[in-house]
């Protein structure tokens, strides 16, 4: 069973940044995909953003695109998304997930509250 230990979050004013960053427990073929998805009270959790080690590829949801970057060493299995120009409809809890792929992210992290406040 992978384990993930987030770090980051917080609070913070519209316009701000804000670093978030995950550690898998192992580096595995169960860790080839490491990424953020976010849930808001009431909605379904959503993607937020991804990164394939297969080919090193990022993936991002549309409406974090150009303000936020995710980063990371598949040799130690840490991933960090760099959150800019942070938005009050980004806030959320925010959890780090791992799989094989990037669309199959089956291992949680428990969340991490980040608020922005306009």
């Amino acid at each position: 069973q992978v384990q993930l230990t987030e770090s980051g979050g917080g609070s913070v004013q519209a316009g701000g940044s804000l670093r978030l960053s995950c550690v898998a427990s192992e580096s595995s073929l169960n860790t080839r995909a490491m990424g953020w998805y976010r849930q808001v009270p009431g909605n379904e959790r959503e993607f937020v953003a991804a990164m394939d080690w297969r080919d090193n590829k990022p993936y991002y949801h549309e409406s974090v695109h150009g303000r936020f970057t995710i980063s990371g060493d598949n040799a130690k299995s840490t991933v960090h998304l760099q959150m800019n120009s942070l938005k009050p409809e980004d806030t959320a809890v925010y959890y780090c997930a791992t799989g094989p792929t990037f669309r199959s992210l089956n291992y949680w992290a428990r969340g991490t509250q980040v608020t922005v406040s306009s």
